[in-house]
């Protein structure tokens, strides 16, 4: 009875499974490095939302434009994820990562100096698609320059990154009113303010190499040796010394490759699912938290600031652990607990507001969040981590639409709804999300941590 023999990998094969399961010792600096730009994104996503009544104030824009200048750049994002993903396939992740910096400094800066609504609208859309670009370029570079368990970690810490640059941007606009600086000049110096930190990024990463596994995948064997010499301190043994020439690979493989493995193609659902339930039920309570406070008499401008600040260094905390427990739990934990709590603190802050108990809503809000950095951890993380690398800047490109798309459209439409049906049905009606992002994490997800995929 004779056996088939299976077939033996390729050099280049060889060379990538090796690659993304060995561990790198830069590599959390790498990883962290790639997070870093998440702090500019929270920056530039979110600093438009606690500015909003300044800009209402001196403009005087209809709702339809104000909330165009809100949620543009989450509109160029949706854009910049999908080319951003594309692009970094094609011709790099670093090329991809410098190029994103560059743009968000320029686009940073000509916010603060628009002459009306129009201009903001225009400048904050073209902000986005730099912005989409670089989280899936980033979370790319970070799945290909980590060892397996511990990439996953740092992914997962994107939700941390993001409260961070909420607390800084809220952090400086308090300041800005304690010091009593004019509202125009508030706005402006707000927005412009993003380019600071992508400027100091910009630096840091300018001597970052290009991705062994990338450059392995063109062929270019002579610098991925060489890169995997700094990264890894090995030198590839198993590819020879000078470059050859590999078939071009089509991107529109990516899903029929997919649904050749089951558990790729399931966890990817679920990562899509969970992209576009967490982005909806943030982008529609807890963006508006300073404007729902606001609406129902919490405090002050200034108290809620403060209340905002106070609720996302709460949620810091969430996104710091979420990372950490992950190997404990499971993606699949993760994700079922996050989900889990945002569906009910949604259900208790509807109950809150039909009581008019302005006590109980920060908290019911604090606990929507502590979920929400949990149940966001990994959604990106997912589809990147499983996908195979030639096609890993399209996967986390693709997964990354699932979040800008309802981002989009959340943040655009939902100061209507709470015009049409109040903030109490509003809100109840948000819960649908975190319920299907839990029904999708208990039926659908396979537990993936430690995934390995060459």
């Amino acid at each position: 009875m004779s056996t088939m023999a299976m077939p033996q990998p390729t050099a280049s094969e060889a060379a990538v499974r090796y690659l993304i399961t060995n561990y790198s010792p830069k590599g959390n600096k790498v990883g962290w490095l790639m997070m870093a730009s998440i702090l500019v994104e929270a920056w530039d996503l979110y600093s438009i939302a606690f500015v909003l009544i300044f800009i209402k104030e001196q403009y005087n824009p209809d709702p339809l434009m104000l909330g165009l200048a809100a949620a543009g750049t989450q509109g160029g994002a949706l854009i910049g994820a999908l080319l951003g993903g594309w692009l970094s396939d094609k011709i790099g992740r670093r090329v991809m990562f410098l190029a994103t910096m560059v743009l968000f400094i320029v686009l940073a800066l000509a916010q603060a100096f628009v002459p009306n609504v129009f201009w903001l609208v225009v400048v904050r859309f073209l902000l986005g698609i730099p912005l989409g670009s670089d989280i899936s370029t980033g979370y790319t570079y970070i799945m290909e320059s980590m060892a397996k368990g511990e990439r996953e970690v740092m992914g997962n810490r994107w939700q941390f990154m993001f409260a961070v640059g909420e607390v800084l941007t809220i952090g400086v606009i308090v300041i800005f009113l304690l010091l009593d600086i004019h509202h125009e000049t508030l706005w402006r110096v707000t927005l412009g303010l993003g380019a600071l930190p992508a400027l100091i990024i910009l630096i840091m990463r300018h001597d970052v190499p290009e991705t062994a596994v990338w450059l392995v995948q063109k062929g270019r064997y002579r610098e991925a040796k060489q890169v995997a010499r700094e990264m890894f301190n090995d030198d590839l043994a198993m590819l020879p010394d000078h470059d050859v020439k590999v078939p071009k690979v089509s991107t529109r493989a990516f899903l029929a490759d997919l649904k050749k493995d089951p558990i790729r193609w399931r966890a990817t659902i679920y990562g899509w699912i969970a992209c576009f339930a967490q982005a909806s039920e943030f982008s529609t309570f807890a963006f508006y938290l300073p404007v729902l406070f606001v609406m129902v008499g919490v405090s002050s401008v200034l108290g809620i600031n403060l209340v905002t600040m106070a609720l996302f260094s709460f949620a810091a905390v969430s996104g710091w652990v979420g990372p950490l427990l992950t190997p404990k739990i499971g993606h699949r934990g993760i994700s079922i607990a996050g989900f889990s709590i945002v569906l009910v603190s949604l259900l208790v802050a509807a109950f809150a507001l039909y009581t008019d108990n302005k006590i109980l809503l920060p908290f019911a809000a604090a606990a929507m969040l502590w979920g929400h950095y949990w149940d966001a951890s990994n959604c990106m993380t997912i589809p990147t981590m499983v996908a195979k690398p030639q096609y890993r800047g399209t996967a986390s490109g693709f997964a990354y639409m699932f979040v800008k798309l309802p981002s989009f459209l959340a943040i655009f439409l939902f100061p209507s709804l709470f015009a049409a049906i109040g903030q109490a049905n509003a809100t109840l009606f948000v819960a649908i999300f975190p319920l299907i992002g839990l029904l999708a994490a208990i039926f659908i997800l396979p537990e993936v941590y430690g995934y390995e995929n060459d």
